[in-house]
């Protein structure tokens, strides 16, 4: 079960749950990834930013990606594996795959600026992953500033076989998705799965521009999912309609600083996870941030009953 070009559909950005106390909360790996299962996600990726990844060390980030894949059964498991060096990257490569991983993301680090050092440092990082191990670019400038081209998406593309997906932050990005699909259109650059972040906000679009879905973490995957299924089946004005409900919470969470606090707070909320605890250092709510977010809920719970959360 390994990725490949076809891939479509809601690859959500698991949040690595913890307990109050920082250690890692295993059942709600569980129940968060039955969640996943249930609600139609066709895959999910562990070990991202919104993973809390740079906290945890070599062991702990083994242990839970290992606690994942073997949870999710089928569905195909993505782990993030980018690190300062490629020794760190190619070792929990190597270990995720041998655990039952479909794949890797691998994030540029922030020292590229040109497209010759960007395409060099992918080759390296899938000599070092291996060859043969199925790789997702993720082209998130707003976070590394490292800004990705079409042109060296394609060259990237074009120089690593293994290379199956683009995970797509750019923002704007709408034109970027035409682009690339304009290059397979044109026959310069083979077909590759194109899934989407940025906390789902410009989803309804992204899909209308040739996306294949999304691979982000916004608390309410189950409505990623539904939007993607939307805009696939041709009910476009369903698709918007859904979005729009969801737009003033996803908003809201997309904040800088506070946007995991916020996630993890209505995740818990839902009882999706145990507790919104994050490892240190965290950003936190305030009691107005709060009642906002709850403020939020109730709103959203008029157009959609999963908003529906028990009183606190």
């Amino acid at each position: 079960m390994r990725l490949d070009v076809t891939e479509r559909g809601v690859f959500p950005i698991a949040p690595t749950p913890f307990h109050p106390d920082g250690g890692i909360d295993l059942d709600s790996i569980d129940r968060l990834t039955d969640f996943y299962g249930q609600v139609g996600a066709t895959g999910l990726t562990v070990l991202g930013v919104m993973g809390e990844a740079p906290k945890l060390d070599h062991a702990e980030a083994l242990d839970v990606a290992k606690r994942f894949i073997a949870r999710a059964g089928r569905l195909p498991v993505i782990v993030g594996v980018s690190a300062p060096g490629f020794a760190a990257m190619g070792s929990l490569a190597r270990s995720a795959m041998d655990a039952g991983a479909a794949g890797v993301m691998i994030a540029p680090p922030n020292t590229l600026r040109t497209d010759d050092q960007i395409a060099a440092y992918y080759r390296q990082a899938s000599e070092a992953i291996g060859a043969d191990v199925p790789f997702v670019i993720q082209d998130y400038p707003l976070n590394f500033t490292v800004v990705m081209t079409p042109a060296v998406i394609r060259r990237i593309v074009s120089e690593n076989p293994a290379c199956v997906m683009l995970k797509h932050e750019d923002w704007p990005g709408l034109e970027k998705i035409s682009a690339l699909r304009g290059f397979e259109a044109d026959g310069s650059m083979r077909p590759i799965a194109i899934l989407c972040g940025n906390g789902g906000l410009f989803l309804d679009f992204e899909c209308e521009r040739g996306a294949d879905g999304a691979m982000t973490g916004y608390a309410f995957p189950d409505m990623l999912v539904d939007v993607v299924r939307l805009s696939t089946s041709g009910e476009r004005d369903a698709a918007h309609d859904l979005f729009d409900a969801h737009l003033p919470l996803l908003r809201y969470e997309q904040q800088p600083g506070i946007g995991l606090a916020v996630r993890k707070y209505v995740m818990a909320r839902r009882g999706l996870i145990a507790s919104d605890a994050q490892r240190k250092p965290a950003g936190a709510m305030g009691g107005k941030a709060i009642a906002e977010v709850e403020y939020l809920l109730a709103r959203l719970a008029r157009h959609d009953p999963r908003a529906a959360v028990p009183a606190l």
